[in-house]
């Protein structure tokens, strides 16, 4: 039965490593390039130096324009980092999708059953096999990923909890590749036809990423606050946090600017007869207000969410191995 699946898949294996070999032709040469560049302006040394506390500003300004220079560079590859992000999904709906529903739109799945093989036993080959070869492919995926979009991170403000860039690196891209095969599996057992199950993985695919990506990845974990005055003090944003919501509050905690944040001289500082924010009916007290998660939560949030995605791709497969007795 294990050779008979391979034999099935093996042209499908050929073509995937195919398409693999090309796409890493193409973004090697890309990916040293950019590691070139990024060594060449000194921010190795920038990312070092914007990790202490007691950094000095000249410092900060000068790697903030060698950050810039980099990014303008290298900005279009954010579009190319758009499109690798459906390569999951493309496993899925040409992996996933047909694996059940081929087999019996040409009821090839009957030849099998005759022959002494259970349902459970053909289902549990199948799976398996397609499931470990997906997985092989996943983690080449997510380590080539972490390495070609790493300077790019470095580079990015947000860091690598940003939008698209936490979504191509470390261990979510294998969460996110199962999730999807299984899902077409799960489609192709339930509806039997090949486009119909396509169209399902797709749309179920987009959305549930999406709904976790909106909903559920900013309450992983608790987010933290950050205050500090509004006169006198500089921007306590740390190059890396991601910022869920900022503000100028008044002293009595109302919200008086959402989205940004004022930053006004010393008191000694300013003209006579002036107070920073009254023109905003700011008065004594008034500070700067951020809620946002600190960098280092990039791990635990790779692991619960990667942790969603295997869950349901297990789910997914269990349903899928259930549904298939039903099959005529």
């Amino acid at each position: 039965m294990i050779w008979m699946a391979w034999r099935q898949h093996r042209r499908q294996v050929l073509f995937t490593l195919l398409a693999f070999a090309a796409l890493a032709a193409l973004m090697v040469p890309i990916g040293l390039a950019t590691r070139h560049s990024f060594d060449q302006l000194g921010l190795p040394d920038c990312v070092q130096a914007l990790s202490r506390a007691d950094v000095a500003r000249e410092t900060v300004d000068s790697c903030e324009q060698g950050f810039r220079r980099f990014t303008n560079q290298y900005g279009a590859l954010n579009f190319v980092a758009v499109l690798l992000l459906i390569l999951p999904l493309l496993v899925g709906l040409f992996w996933g999708a047909p694996l059940v529903a081929r087999e019996v739109e040409h009821g090839t799945h009957r030849f099998v059953w005759t022959q002494g093989i259970s349902r459970r036993r053909w289902a549990l080959v199948k799976v398996g096999l397609v499931g470990a070869i997906v997985l092989v492919l996943a983690i080449c995926y997510g380590l080539g990923m972490s390495w070609w979009v790493d300077p790019l991170t470095k580079a990015a403000h947000e860091g690598r909890l940003g939008f698209i860039i936490f979504d191509l690196q470390g261990v979510v891209p294998i969460g996110y590749t199962l999730f999807a095969v299984a899902l077409g599996i799960f489609a192709g057992t339930v509806w039997r036809r090949m486009l119909p199950a396509m169209a399902v993985t797709l749309f179920g695919y987009v959305g549930v990423r999406a709904a976790v990506e909106v909903l559920a990845r900013p309450r992983y974990l608790p987010a933290e606050t950050l205050t500090f005055p509004v006169a006198g003090s500089e921007s306590h944003e740390a190059r890396g946090d991601w910022i869920l919501a900022s503000g100028v509050r008044a002293a009595d905690g109302r919200l008086v600017v959402s989205d940004g944040t004022l930053m006004c001289p010393p008191a000694d500082q300013m003209p006579p007869g002036r107070v920073c924010g009254e023109k905003m009916g700011l008065g004594p007290g008034a500070y700067n207000w951020q809620q946002y998660h600190p960098a280092d939560r990039f791990w635990p949030f790779q692991a619960i969410e990667t942790g969603i995605f295997v869950a349901l791709a297990l789910l997914l497969v269990y349903l899928a191995v259930r549904w298939i007795r039903r099959i005529a």
